[in-house]
């Protein structure tokens, strides 16, 4: 207590120190001490509040544990007194045993006299519940029906509350009412009939829909009741709980299923649409059906029942097993891809399951798929399998429809521009155009698989292509007026070849999603090798007819006066009539190879040394000859590769650089002339000089050596962008050695 005080008084110094910290503040000393004054007679006003409100609660409590003793004194007095009087009684409850059994007799008489009517009249009762029956009266049956087992239901409880175990009695009663069972089976028989055709019968009368999920309403409610007994007494009527609920739902999943499963009526044998037929159908039936319970048959059921979802329920799972079956049979590439749009697109689609009146009162996302990914994946796996075995079977017979074409005796059509095609790019390309369309309506990767999996059976297609044009020309080789129209086709085929890599751009344009595929290179590098087999047999035909007439260039004949040069320009002139129609690029290339090869056959008869120049004179002439040639040549190409960008005088301009080195006349320039001709022509090699120099029949041996000594310490740089014309040129065996004399 003094050390509160101390504190007290600590804490009172602090205060006045703080109010009188300067001399003007001593004037308000008694205004301080005033208003110190009330806040102590508030505190402790208070405090003496707070203080004898604790005191009434003590008071209180006080006052309640007194009452209460008393009340416990009270119930011990009550509780002496009842022991008292129940210790009293035992004797008077084992007299009333007795009492006891008359009240249980009395019981089981009234309910026989309650049931009275009901025992005597059963078999008539019966009868007139199987005549409502087939009156299609049920609500009235089922009232019959209640009646007559209510009272046998009374008369064997009662039977059991007076003796568990005497069987004999009960028996009797339940024999007695055996036709009960009977009537109730019939009469569930005739609510399981009504309830597999209640999609026909809701439209016609929904009444009867309403009184079977009234009955089966009643036959739950006695169930529960029924039960809440049993667990109270231990007893149930025979035939309890019959569950007729539960019944309905297996009776109406029964009634989908068949519904599902009976929408087959074709068969592969009888028509090759059955299952587009079959899930057409099957989809009319349950979008008709969902649409009538949603608008019908939701109105005859109870809202507990949440009838549209369970009848979504068992369509979905009558649906998902019918699928799974179909999905296990062998099918077809076709059926799978219809079977497979149907399940990934249809199902969920405004069509079907999505239609605008449903989805107002289900979620069809909600729903889970209607096959598992497994099997689709199955499904896919075995497509693609089929369309590989398919597609090769269809490529080879398209070929070999081709290959029929080729051997006719007229001209293959042309397209639009004038250009001879055969009609193999077009069944290709619509072929592969159909499945990718089919493809595209599962989903977006599987497109992307199939239009892989055409491109490369396209590559390995090429190849056999390529092989049959070699056959082609071979077989044309043997015997060259066989087939007639061989160089038109053989055009067809070169062709075919730009429409190809056309139709692969469009295709892959309309259905890729990527630029770049890995077959892409093989493709484009077979299609190019195809089209430049095609363009050397097509030469090759053109130079073999003129053969004859190139082996009479450098010769004697040609010397003095031959028009072997006209009828080549004439020929290939001819020729390339056919020629203009085959397309670009390879058109162009058709025309530089002709050109190239014209002027290296043309080189080969100059270093085959056929003539030896005897004389200025024949060395002048020769020159003059070969110079007015090549002018031909110039011509003959210019007005072939016209618009096709070709420059046409740089080959040419080496046959008039070779009649430069005849033409000369003082054979001491004969080095430079050479070697100006060697530093056009890198690829001019020193077998190529020495016959040159034999064929001008002037040099000496002693010139010839020099020259070639010379060429060779200062030979020329080989230049890249140069394209070689001798490298391919063959000097016929001969020796330096022979060369040089």
């Amino acid at each position: 207590m003094e050390e509160t005080d101390r504190e007290a008084v600590a804490t009172a110094v602090q205060r006045v120190a703080g109010m009188l910290q300067r001399p003007d503040q001593l004037d308000k000393v008694e205004q301080y001490r005033r208003r110190e004054a009330r806040k102590k007679a508030s505190v402790e006003a208070r405090l003496k509040a707070a203080i004898q409100s604790q005191l009434d609660g003590v008071r209180t409590g006080l006052s309640q544990l007194h009452n209460a003793l008393g009340d416990v004194k009270d119930i011990q007095r009550s509780l002496g007194d009842v022991s008292k009087d129940w210790r009293q009684s035992i004797n008077t409850i084992e007299n009333l045993k007795d009492v006891k059994d008359a009240v249980v007799q009395h019981s089981q008489l009234a309910a026989a006299v309650e049931n009275l009517k009901n025992i005597f009249s059963v078999p008539e009762i019966v009868q007139e519940a199987h005549g409502l029956i087939e009156q299609a009266e049920l609500l009235q049956a089922h009232r019959k029906l209640m009646d007559l087992e209510c009272s046998r239901d009374d008369l064997m409880y009662e039977q059991y509350r007076m003796d568990v175990k005497n069987t004999h009695d009960m028996n009797l009663i339940r024999n007695y009412f055996g036709e009960v069972q009977n009537l109730s089976e019939e009469l569930a028989k005739q609510l399981w009939m009504v309830l597999q055709r209640s999609l026909l019968t809701v439209r016609r009368d929904p009444t009867m829909v309403v009184s079977v999920v009234r009955i089966i309403e009643r036959e739950e409610k006695i169930d529960r009741r029924m039960l809440d007994r049993k667990k109270q007494t231990g007893f149930i009527p025979p035939g309890r709980p019959k569950k007729w609920k539960e019944k309905m739902f297996e009776v109406l999943e029964g009634t989908v299923s068949t519904r599902i499963e009976g929408s087959q009526s074709d068969t592969r044998e009888s028509d090759k649409m059955w299952l587009v037929r079959l899930l057409e159908i099957t989809r009319k039936y349950v979008q008709d059906d969902l649409i009538v319970i949603k608008n019908l048959m939701i109105q005859c059921f109870p809202p507990n029942y949440d009838i549209l979802n369970k009848f979504f329920t068992l369509y979905h799972k009558a649906l998902s097993v019918r699928i799974e079956e179909l999905a296990s049979e062998d099918l077809e590439a076709n059926e799978i891809v219809s079977l497979l749009t149907w399940v990934l697109n249809t199902y969920k689609s405004a069509e079907m399951m999505g239609h605008p009146e449903l989805t107002t009162e289900m979620d069809v996302d909600s729903m889970g798929p209607l096959l598992p990914k497994e099997v689709v994946d199955q499904l896919l796996s075995k497509y693609i399998q089929i369309f590989t075995s398919n597609i090769t079977g269809w490529l080879r017979k398209a070929l070999e429809t081709d290959k029929k074409d080729w051997k006719k005796d007229t001209e293959p059509e042309a397209d639009q521009d004038g250009y001879y095609q055969t009609t193999l790019p077009a069944i290709v390309f619509q072929m592969f155009e159909q499945n990718l369309q089919v493809a595209a309506q599962i989903d977006e990767i599987f497109k992307q698989e199939v239009l892989r999996l055409c491109l490369k059976q396209m590559t390995s297609f090429l190849i056999r292509y390529r092989e049959e044009a070699i056959a082609y020309k071979e077989d044309h080789m043997r015997d060259r007026q066989h087939p007639q129209c061989y160089v038109q086709y053989m055009i067809a085929i070169i062709n075919n070849c730009q429409t190809f890599k056309e139709s692969i751009s469009s295709l892959k344009k309309k259905y890729s999603k990527t630029e770049f595929d890995e077959n892409d290179a093989a493709i484009d590098s077979t299609l190019d090798s195809v089209a430049k087999d095609g363009c050397v047999y097509l030469l090759d035909e053109v130079f073999m007819d003129l053969e004859q007439h190139l082996n009479e260039l450098m010769t004697k004949k040609w010397l003095t006066g031959s028009n072997a040069v006209d009828t080549i320009c004439v020929t290939i002139e001819d020729y390339f009539n056919d020629f203009a129609k085959i397309k670009k690029p390879y058109n162009k290339e058709m025309t530089f190879e002709a050109h190239r090869r014209v002027v290296i056959e043309y080189i080969k008869a100059v270093m085959q040394k056929r003539i030896a120049f005897k004389n200025p004179d024949e060395r002048k002439e020769g020159a003059e000859r070969m110079i007015k040639e090549a002018e031909q040549f110039k011509f003959l190409f210019r007005k072939l590769s016209a618009g096709l960008g070709e420059d046409t005088d740089r080959l040419c301009d080496t046959i008039v650089a070779l009649a430069e080195v005849f033409k000369l006349t003082d054979p001491t320039l004969l080095y430079l002339e050479v070697s100006t001709l060697v530093s056009k022509y890198p690829d001019i090699r020193e077998d190529h000089v020495l016959a040159l120099l034999a064929m001008r029949g002037d040099a000496s041996r002693e010139m010839k050596q020099t020259i070639i000594e010379t060429l060779n310490q200062n030979k020329p740089l080989s230049t890249v962008n140069v394209q070689p014309v001798f490298r391919d040129i063959v000097v016929p065996t001969m020796t330096v050695t022979k060369l040089l004399k």
